[in-house]
């Protein structure tokens, strides 16, 4: 039978972890925007509160009094659901994410997880599958030609590279023999699993990217193309939640990187949950850069490199490992 001090434990580390996921996603904005500002030789944000770090508080103070409207022949139920699908996904996947080893208080281990599921990968791989609908649905029930190509290639993409990205994480299965997220880590101790096997960490790193529907994969989305692509007829807060969606799957993408390939919470002189963040932080960071640096692909050959390229590439990844596992046993 579980006691009070359990359940406040667990109360107090979910809030915990909303409240930084939430935080982290304003500041992951700001640090984006200023950033691509350097990189563009131009400012970005500075002019509200000191070095502009109150930007992300007027941003939401904006999308909150901003006029919200329904389209006339919108699904109307479906059109309010699509934006919560988009960011509550992401925030139920760090459900199972490990931070730090245990800690030792009140005279007991208490893990740094909220749920240490021995199947954590395959919870990850499932809400990840979850996150199409939100792109799907905002597209369709919004009754517009745009809004539904956009939920079409979000849907298109996300499926393609879904495939290849749980593809490569079965050579770390593998390696790890656990599909516990914290397991996955204590396998790490010697040498992260990047080092290990670079072609799993790169397909990985590829699929996430396209997962996160971010330049140069942001076809979902494509200006040019699309007006706005699958959220092009929402306004006010519920176009936030898409964005906000947005920042906190590079987040979870980010830390599940951090997790599986570069060894979680290990690292020398500094605490471990220290560690965590500044890996997860590096991840993010190579998220920006790529925003600000390469071009869109074309729609054709996005696809292509995923179904014709990635996934044979992953497959052969996933023998090869299994293989070198069996000579090496």
């Amino acid at each position: 039978m579980i006691d009070l001090l359990t359940v406040v434990i667990i109360l107090v580390k979910l809030i915990l972890i909303l409240g930084v996921i939430l935080t982290l996603a304003a500041y992951l904005v700001f640090a984006e925007r200023r950033i691509l500002g350097r990189m563009q030789l131009r400012l970005g944000p500075n002019r509200v509160g000191p070095f502009g770090l109150l930007q992300p508080l007027a941003d939401v103070i904006k999308l909150l009094t901003k006029e919200d409207f329904l389209p006339s022949q919108a699904d109307k139920w479906l059109f309010l659901l699509a934006p919560g699908m988009a960011s509550i996904t992401a925030i139920l996947a760090f459900a199972v994410v490990p931070f730090s080893p245990p800690l030792h208080l009140f005279g007991r281990e208490i893990p740094m997880v909220v749920c240490d599921l021995n199947v954590g990968v395959l919870y990850f791989l499932a809400l990840s599958s979850l996150a199409v609908y939100g792109v799907a649905l905002g597209g369709w029930a919004s009754n517009s030609k745009y809004s539904l190509l956009g939920g079409i290639r979000g849907l298109a993409q996300l499926i393609s590279y879904e495939l290849s990205m749980g593809l490569s994480l079965v050579p770390v299965v593998l390696m790890a023999r656990s599909f516990s997220l914290t397991d996955i880590v204590l396998a790490q101790s010697p040498l992260p699993f990047a080092i290990l096997n670079p072609v799993a960490f790169l397909i990985f790193m590829i699929s996430i990217a396209a997962e996160s529907k971010r330049i140069p994969f942001d076809i979902p989305e494509a200006e040019n193309e699309l007006v706005a692509g699958y959220h092009t007829e929402y306004s006010g807060m519920r176009f936030g939640l898409f964005f906000v969606g947005e920042y906190i799957n590079v987040i979870i993408l980010s830390s599940m990187t951090t997790v599986f390939f570069l060894g979680g919470w290990s690292g020398p002189l500094l605490p471990p949950l220290i560690w965590f963040f500044l890996k997860m932080l590096a991840v993010s960071f190579f998220f920006i850069w790529m925003r600000g640096t390469l071009p869109r692909l074309r729609y054709d050959q996005l696809m292509h490199f995923g179904w014709k390229f990635l996934i044979p590439l992953s497959l052969l990844n996933v023998i090869a490992t299994g293989a070198v596992l069996l000579a090496i046993r």
